[in-house]
């Protein structure tokens, strides 16, 4: 049967607002390091789907989230697309050759590492508890492109948007190929038990007004098209993090059935200019998790007022920092679970 979480996705209210929160299965859990201690690296726990799964299900384990995000990476893609990946210490991830100085038709296609992704799916499937909807995801293309252009992350995604000026064919190529490898790869997770996705747009707020609906909107809205078309009744959450002023075209544009909110955005604006209709999700700041202060039980009020009168999935407005004590999530799941307004 179906769970509050996915229910939610697809437009239905309930009198309990279901939560997971982004990166839930990460580095802030005790049994998550124990395992990474014994298995190694990040990228290395990704591709034993033994050990992902059993990432995955740790915090439903821990706390009865009602969504399990599938543990894995964003850079999974253009690993399959033929660049080398590898996460150095301190550093983050890095990918090789740089589309900066490489071209797209230099890498040689590897999509088999997209096989283990999949199995982690059917594993998670499998063992999870009645009512608990597995979510999985991938990053999007302009998000992914900053990785490809530069080799690396940065802070202002400089060489990527550089591109998108000085020779938008070539950027629009490296948008065009991750549409289409994100389609198969997100494609695939559905077919093996995903029952919604999300894509992460984590850099869409480096982009101004008019290369946002060019590098953003249009291929997300290519991706959902795609999705729909071939998984009708799989919701796909779009997160556009940083978007600001920009949300409400994407919601309309895009053909996401729900929106991932993030906290710099005020829930009542949200609440005015998103469809009546559509979920969102959101849009707590990790940093008050993090902080544990008194607030933070007035924010997360604030919040689900705001959203009371359409489907709203409870979340953070980003990833889970990987400091924030245990204590403090079993305090926001007491908080979310036990208002009443």
């Amino acid at each position: 049967m179906p769970g509050l979480l996915l229910d939610t996705l697809n437009g239905k209210r309930s009198s309990r607002v279901p939560m997971w929160l982004m990166r839930q299965a990460g580095r802030y859990l005790p049994e998550y390091r124990a395992l990474r201690e014994q298995k190694g690296g990040f990228l290395e726990m990704a591709y034993d789907s033994e050990a992902a799964c059993e990432i995955t299900l740790q915090p439903i384990d821990r706390f009865g989230f009602d969504g399990a995000i599938l543990f894995s990476d964003i850079l999974i893609v253009p690993h399959a697309m033929g660049q080398d990946l590898w996460f150095e210490a301190g550093e983050g991830p890095k990918l090789a050759p740089r589309l900066v100085d490489e071209a797209l038709d230099t890498l040689c296609s590897a999509t088999e590492r997209y096989d283990p992704i999949y199995q982690t799916v059917r594993l998670c499937r499998q063992r999870l508890p009645e009512g608990v909807t597995m979510l999985g995801f991938a990053g999007s293309p302009w998000t992914v492109a900053t990785y490809m252009v530069a080799g690396e992350g940065s802070r202002d995604q400089h060489d990527a948007r550089a591109m998108a000026y000085r020779d938008p064919g070539a950027l629009q190529a490296i948008i065009d190929a991750i549409v289409e490898q994100t389609i198969t790869y997100l494609s695939g997770q559905i077919e093996a038990g995903a029952e919604a996705v999300q894509l992460f747009d984590s850099w869409a707020g480096s982009l101004a007004p008019d290369q946002f609906e060019r590098w953003v909107i249009a291929p997300n809205a290519a991706i959902v098209s795609a999705l729909r078309e071939r998984h009708p009744d799989t919701p796909v959450i779009g997160f556009p993090k940083g978007s600001g002023e920009k949300l409400p075209a994407y919601a309309r544009e895009t053909g996401v059935q729900a929106v991932g909110v993030d906290e710099t955005l005020d829930p009542d604006w949200v609440a005015r200019e998103l469809p009546a209709d559509m979920p969102v999700q959101g849009n707590l700041d990790p940093l008050l998790l993090l902080a544990g202060s008194p607030e933070l039980e007035k924010r997360v009020a604030t919040i689900l007022r705001a959203f009371a009168g359409r489907p709203h999935v409870f979340n953070l407005g980003h990833g889970i920092d990987r400091r924030t004590p245990i204590e403090h999530v079993e305090r926001l799941i007491s908080t979310v679970r036990g208002f009443e307004g």
